[in-house]
């Protein structure tokens, strides 16, 4: 599903959601931290941890051995709430367990970069 409402916004948050998905999968870690906000009032509510402000999230990521689990997505929905924000949302199948997963992302256009000012992540038990 994706929303007509802006088509332009739903193209940008394919691009972007797809480089997220890119630099997950590498543990690019610099490109993630790139791809997140840095509003002190960022938020990534994860499957073990409950992360608020670009500081924390950045020594999450640095301190994760190996970076996510190998994943494969399900589904991707894209709702583009203007032509500066929208929400993508993925399922995925965890690769090393075969769980089922939930990713949620809130966008938002700052400057010319679109970054993640709210994302959730969790697994289906």
């Amino acid at each position: 599903m994706t929303s007509a409402a802006y088509p332009e916004t739903v193209s940008a948050l394919t691009l972007a959601s797809d480089e997220y998905e890119e630099a997950l999968a590498q543990n690019d870690v610099p490109r993630l931290d790139a791809l997140f906000s840095d509003d002190p009032n960022v938020i990534r509510l994860g499957a073990t941890e409950n992360l608020f402000g670009p500081e924390a999230i950045a020594a999450f990521r640095r301190g994760r051995t190996g970076g996510a689990p190998p994943r494969e997505r399900l589904r991707r929905d894209i709702v583009a709430t203007s032509p500066l924000s929208g929400c993508v949302t993925i399922l995925f199948r965890n690769l090393s367990t075969g769980q089922t997963g939930r990713q949620s992302q809130t966008w938002i256009k700052e400057g010319n970069h679109w970054r993640i000012l709210v994302a959730h992540v969790s697994f289906l038990v």
